[in-house]
């Protein structure tokens, strides 16, 4: 596992499933599938619709240092000048402030922030990457896994899961 596979395994707060960290982990089946989506400037809302949009040098894209989000930007918009900050909030107030065109984080988080600054930010909520959500277990522990798995199947079917989502 190279050194920025491992950062991602251990700083998230929740655990991609990733066949990297599952070389050290195993992991129930997805309860989410989530993915990165961007947080625009307004006052580039349609000149830029998508990620591919802002892999140029003129924008700059703001993002948390070690998440899933770093590596992304790094991968599908190393054009654009990144910026890296230690908390989501940071990352997001460079695009109000206009320190930053984007700011590029898990759909979950942007969703919310979206709706609560309505006017002050455009979200992009397409996903452009693919990240299913699990439970890591240790190795060896099926048991736990079984259980986990067959909690996760009943409250999809019961209705639990939709109403927590």
């Amino acid at each position: 596992m190279s050194q920025a596979e491992n950062i991602v395994c251990a700083v998230d707060t929740t655990m991609t499933i990733t066949p990297e960290c599952n070389l050290k982990v195993n992991f129930t089946d997805p309860y989410i599938v989530v993915g990165q989506t961007i947080l625009l400037n307004p006052k580039l809302e349609g000149k830029v619709t998508n990620y591919r949009d802002l892999n140029d040098s003129k924008y700059t894209i703001a993002t948390k240092l070690g998440a899933t989000s770093d590596f992304a930007v790094k991968r599908y918009m190393s054009q654009a000048k990144l910026n890296l900050f230690e908390t989501e909030s940071e990352g997001v107030l460079e695009v109000i402030n206009g320190n930053a065109d984007a700011f590029v984080y898990d759909l979950p988080y942007n969703a919310i922030y979206a709706s609560q600054n309505e006017g002050k930010i455009v979200h992009l909520d397409e996903s452009f990457t693919y990240e299913p959500l699990g439970f890591a277990i240790r190795k060896g522990d099926p048991d736990f896994m079984n259980f986990l798995n067959n909690y996760l199947a009943q409250i999809k079917g019961d209705g639990t899961y939709d109403k927590i989502y």
